[in-house]
């Protein structure tokens, strides 16, 4: 029996026991009549208890509870303690479910939750950036009413999820996911939409590179292998032979031994594991020997010229910037017909220093430029494995400049000449020593 029975039960016997002391006194009729009052008195206060619970869940609030008394006040009390309980389950529910949609919109992957029927009952901004959803116009659509890919809809109906599916979207600029689902629950399914066009367009680099490098080997190791085979074939030294093989050979080597030492040099450059060294450069000096080693690569075929308006150093990597100067000249030199010009500038505009390169050579057609620094890539092939070119060395400067916060302008018409520029922002310019002691003694 509980504790509520007991108290009726305590309350009813002890007002018999009055009733009964009354009967001894007043006689039974007024007894009875106590007896009558005090049950009808006990229902009237249950009635008025049940009137107040009546009007109080019509807007049930835990500060709103009414006032009770007897075992009215024990129920009130345990229904106040039920909504306390219940707001802060509430609370907690909210806050979590405020994390997960902070959390989830945060995610770099898109989300979408799909019921047994493969309707959107939940997405993820990422996933409406994805798949061109909106949760609050697209919730209780099908999904393949919305993406309209063939590819996408075969592969929900295929149920074979092990593996994801690669999605190119006609939404956003060569815009490539990787969709997977993964079922969960009572048969619904959490669509996972991830953008891999970066890693795509790395392994489309890869592809290419491997397949360039593969191909400018192929001809100097075919012309090394064909007189080769000749000189081997051959049942006497022949003098001739050799004097026109050995030069030929000799030159297919160098070609495949600059291709390797760019191709290192760019390995180096891309390294995370090869911090820049930082040291004061003299530029002006720099400039002066690399007008030396444009002459001496002209032979005099061109009419190279200096113009230093400025006497401000570099910080940065001596090495890197003279190989990434040294490529930027050999261009110009390379690219410039007999009698033409080439001028290598250093100067100061505003607070950027300009290390220059002009040309009156044969000049770039607008819609190469944008793609000069690819690697191999070359205007004119034929041209370029004329002048001995390895098709690396602005993918050199780009890296080059770029470890040194500077960029590279390009300026060219075709048949007037190109002007290629390293632009090194004010934080890389150094006062030239020699002005440092004059200020510092002045």
């Amino acid at each position: 029996m509980n504790s509520t029975w007991g108290r009726f039960l305590v309350v009813l016997a002890t007002w018999s026991l009055v009733c009964l002391l009354v009967r001894a006194v007043a006689g039974p009729v007024s007894a009875l009549t106590l007896f009558a009052a005090g049950l009808l008195f006990y229902a009237l206060m249950h009635y008025r208890h049940i009137a107040a619970l009546r009007r109080w869940l019509q807007d049930p609030k835990p500060e709103a509870i009414p006032p009770g008394w007897g075992v009215w006040d024990e129920v009130f009390a345990d229904l106040y303690r039920m909504l306390r309980h219940q707001s802060q389950s509430e609370s907690r529910l909210t806050a979590t479910l405020k994390d997960f949609q902070e959390a989830s919109a945060a995610m770099p992957d898109g989300m979408v939750i799909l019921d047994a029927r493969d309707r959107i009952e939940w997405c993820n901004p990422k996933a409406e950036e994805h798949l061109g959803l909106d949760h609050a116009r697209d919730r209780g659509q099908q999904i393949t009413y919305l993406v309209r890919q063939p590819r996408f809809s075969e592969y929900l109906q295929s149920q074979k999820f092990s593996e994801p599916l690669v999605l190119r979207q006609s939404r956003g600029p060569d815009l490539i996911l990787s969709v997977q689902l993964v079922p969960y629950g009572e048969r619904q399914k959490l669509v996972i939409s991830r953008d891999i066009t970066d890693l795509e367009r790395v392994e489309t680099m890869r592809r290419d590179f491997i397949a360039n490098v593969s191909h400018e080997l192929r001809t100097p190791l075919t012309v090394l292998g064909g007189f080769l085979e000749t000189i081997t074939e051959a049942k006497a030294a022949d003098g001739e032979l050799m004097r026109r093989s050995v030069p030929l050979m000799s030159e297919q080597a160098r070609r495949m031994q600059r291709l390797v030492e760019d191709l290192l040099t760019l390995s180096r450059l891309e390294s995370s594991h090869s911090p820049l060294r930082e040291e004061p450069v003299n530029v002006p000096d720099l400039v002066r020997s690399l007008y030396h080693d444009a002459c001496a690569l002209s032979g005099g075929r061109h009419r190279v010229t200096v113009e230093l308006e400025s006497d401000d150093w570099l910080s940065g990597a001596e090495e890197e910037l003279r190989s990434a100067f040294t490529n930027l000249i050999s261009n110009a030199v390379r690219y410039t017909p007999e009698r033409g010009e080439v001028v290598i500038g250093w100067r100061r505009s505003g607070d950027d220093g300009f290390f220059s390169v002009r040309d009156t050579g044969i000049g770039i057609a607008p819609h190469h430029i944008h793609r000069l620094t690819e690697r191999f890539y070359r205007v004119d092939r034929s041209r370029s494995r004329e002048t001995g070119g390895t098709g690396l060395g602005l993918a050199i400067v780009k890296h080059v400049l770029s470890r040194h916060k500077a960029g590279l302008d390009i300026r060219s018409e075709p048949g007037r000449g190109s002007t290629f520029s390293a632009v090194f922002p004010a934080e890389r310019l150094l006062i030239p020593r020699n002005r440092e002691v004059v200020a510092r003694s002045a």
